[in-house]
């Protein structure tokens, strides 16, 4: 396994395939974020610490996202106990994904906090707490100078957890090491990460803007209302689809092993498996 450049144009195809793979298996694909969903507020609806415990499972999730995205290509439907595909592949990746969900903890509270001392928490107070933010907060100069900071020092935490679940779970890789190799993948193909990144924005403005019609023929703000959630569901499980495109893209393989054409023990194919090849 080493890293592998690509192309700007890549992070389009990227985002084709996502949204392929979504359409093969909607309700799969979907449910599974909403089962994460579910999960994550169940979770930070524990005082103090349950918000910290949500940070920390998603890079586990994330991996389980992937795997089912992986599933689905290939034509089979992805189970929802492909979630736990992080915990279910042996002892010592289960141990490092851990290790990694607690420093993407650690790494997001430290980027809260820093935004904390601009505008007092209420931007992480949103964030992490799941507030609704009033629109004369919003308007606020600090609110969104802290936004605009939080923003900016997600971006290299984001790089470097971006392939690291994956190079955990397949490749063995300890948690350090990942978010190294991580960083370097997103920053050697930076050119197709901020096309893939630009390719969503549209897919989300074009949704914003179909919904806004639908909305105002349904009846304006309270159709609009009662849409918004389902739709935010859909852009989300669109969007997680298309992680494992951008790992599996950004990092050679090795060759297959003889008659190895079936899914491991977690329901999912290795790395090396021919569907690799799709869509490129």
């Amino acid at each position: 396994m080493k890293l592998q450049l690509v192309t700007a144009r890549t992070g389009l195809l990227w985002v084709q395939l996502g949204l392929k793979t979504f359409f093969r298996q909607p309700l799969a694909m979907a449910g599974l974020f909403f089962i994460f969903m579910a999960t994550v507020s169940v979770l930070t609806a524990i005082p103090l610490v349950g918000a910290v415990i949500s940070l920390a499972l998603l890079p586990a999730a994330t991996a389980g996202f992937m795997a089912a995205s992986r599933t689905a290509a290939a034509g089979k439907f992805p189970m929802p106990w492909l979630l736990l595909t992080a915990f279910r592949s042996g002892r010592v990746q289960a141990r490092a994904m851990w290790v990694l969900g607690a420093q993407y903890a650690v790494g997001m509270l430290l980027v809260m906090g820093t935004s904390a001392l601009f505008d007092g928490g209420e931007f992480a107070r949103i964030y992490l707490g799941g507030a609704n933010p009033t629109p004369e907060v919003v308007r606020e100069p600090a609110f969104i100078r802290a936004m605009w900071i939080g923003m900016a020092l997600y971006v290299p935490l984001a790089m470097a957890f971006w392939h690291a679940p994956a190079l955990v779970l397949w490749h063995g890789m300890s948690p350090t090491k990942s978010l190294f190799f991580s960083a370097m993948a997103c920053w050697r193909n930076k050119g197709a990460m901020l096309v893939y990144a630009l390719g969503w924005i549209g897919v989300f403005l074009g949704v914003g803007v179909a919904l806004s019609l639908v909305g105002a023929v349904l009846g304006g703000a309270q159709a609009l209302g009662m849409l918004m959630f389902p739709a935010v569901l859909l852009m989300a499980s669109l969007f997680f689809s298309s992680i494992y495109f951008s790992f599996r893209d950004s990092f050679s393989q090795e060759p297959e092993a003889p008659g190895d054409d079936t899914p491991g023990s977690d329901g999912s194919f290795p790395p090396d498996h021919p569907t690799h090849g799709e869509g490129t």
